[in-house]
């Protein structure tokens, strides 16, 4: 770690990404330590101005993501071009940033983006971090292979083998490979990337608009979901957990907007003393998490989900698979209860502990409350990041000190 006078020293960082994603709120952070060079997004600044980061410090190549996004989302795309949209977008993103990014001493760039200018950020003897919000790609691919098969939903391409080589590439190239929980770390180092090179930082959460605001009835069970309501989300194994639950007045709320490739599947799935909400404002759905006495996240794959933290805050117990990057923010059998994944049968057990035991509901729901007030904000992010940028721009050198390499130069030029 380095001392505190290097702590002090300006790193210039320019960061790449798709949309937004955690990367303006790592902008916002690494500004505030005068760190950040510039930020690029596919997103216009129209769009961008919201996210708390100065004009001048962001650059946009709208061109390709925007009206993709825009179409997309209106199911005007057929899959197999939404696709070849993808490819070409991050191609030519990560060339355009490539082209025109200023010296800087560090370059982030979240994967996918980043293979060319990662490249050429080296080239001029600066870093390269390659940010993964998930799994390793080859992992996720995996697991959402297997779990399409296993419900018998089409498919042609999971992940697209172009990405995946691309991703692969840019975990080779890199310098650094930072992820969000110590699932998404595992992975790596399970297929053979040095651990030494793979850095958990988890994310920040912002916890303004989530506090507890009622408790929940105690006339009957009420058991929350809030996420996608797909495949990678595990809502099938919900969906027959909560079938398994005994309660004479239980109900399931799934709170998130439904993929269309799901759709089918729910007509082969129980449902009973369930129901589909849509997607929530945050005002709405703290309030929904405040009066349920649980909420279960039972994901097959992602990175680390905010929404256990945004529950905990309400005061909601959780009942969290391994594969969400719960492990990073409670502890089994305190503030909820982690299980494995596609375990119908682990999630009832749990409920049927938690419903038969409102004293163990009650303890945990008081545990959570404890426990998000330890959970770090965007500061404690920044913070964290700050270290592994000086780390790397300010190495130690084998006699204890550490090396006097100068911050690049920085750039005048505005686009």
């Amino acid at each position: 770690m380095p001392d505190p006078e290097q702590r002090s020293r300006p790193i210039a960082v320019v960061q790449a990404v798709c949309g937004t994603f955690h990367h303006f709120d790592l902008a916002r952070e690494l500004a505030a330590h005068g760190y950040l060079e510039c930020i690029y997004s596919t997103f216009p600044w129209r769009r961008l101005q919201r996210e708390g980061v100065a004009h001048d410090k962001v650059r946009t190549f709208p061109w390709i993501h925007t009206p993709q996004f825009v179409l997309g989302g209106r199911g005007w795309i057929p899959a197999a071009l939404n696709r070849d949209i993808s490819w070409l977008m991050f191609r030519s993103f990560d060339a355009w940033v490539a082209r025109t990014m200023p010296p800087c001493d560090v370059f982030v760039g979240i994967s996918g983006t980043g293979l060319r200018a990662g490249q050429k950020a080296q080239a001029r003897g600066a870093k390269y971090i390659c940010d993964r919000g998930s799994s390793h790609i080859r992992c996720q691919d995996r697991i959402l292979r297997e779990e399409f098969t296993r419900w018998g939903v089409p498919f042609d391409v999971i992940v697209d083998p172009r990405m995946i080589a691309r991703e692969e590439a840019e975990y080779e190239q890199a310098d650094a490979i930072t992820v969000p929980s110590e699932f998404a770390r595992r992975t790596f180092v399970e297929l053979g990337v040095p651990a030494h090179k793979v850095h958990k930082i988890p994310y920040g959460v912002r916890l303004d608009r989530f506090q507890r605001s009622g408790e929940p009835p105690a006339d009957r069970f009420e058991v929350l979901f809030a996420g996608g309501v797909n495949l990678r989300k595990g809502i099938p194994y919900l969906l027959e957990a909560f079938a398994l639950l005994r309660h004479p007045r239980k109900r399931l709320r799934i709170a998130g907007g439904i993929s269309p490739e799901f759709r089918p599947l729910l007509s082969r799935l129980p449902k009973e003393n369930v129901e589909f909400l849509g997607a929530l404002p945050q005002s709405q759905l703290a309030a929904v998490m405040s009066g349920s006495h649980v909420m279960v996240l039972p994901s097959i794959e992602e990175g680390l989900a905010l929404v256990q933290a945004q529950a905990m805050a309400c005061g909601c117990p959780l009942i969290s698979t391994l594969h969400t990057g719960g492990e990073d923010l409670f502890a089994d059998g305190v503030e909820g209860f982690l299980v494995p994944i596609r375990s119908p049968e682990a999630i009832a057990g749990k409920l049927q502990q938690i419903a038969d035991d409102p004293a163990l509901q009650q303890r945990m729901s008081e545990a959570a409350l404890r426990r998000v007030r330890q959970i770090g904000g965007w500061k404690e992010y920044g913070d964290t990041w700050a270290e592994l940028l000086q780390s790397m721009t300010f190495p130690a050198r084998t006699d204890g000190t550490t090396s006097e390499r100068q911050p690049g130069p920085r750039s005048e030029s505005r686009n």
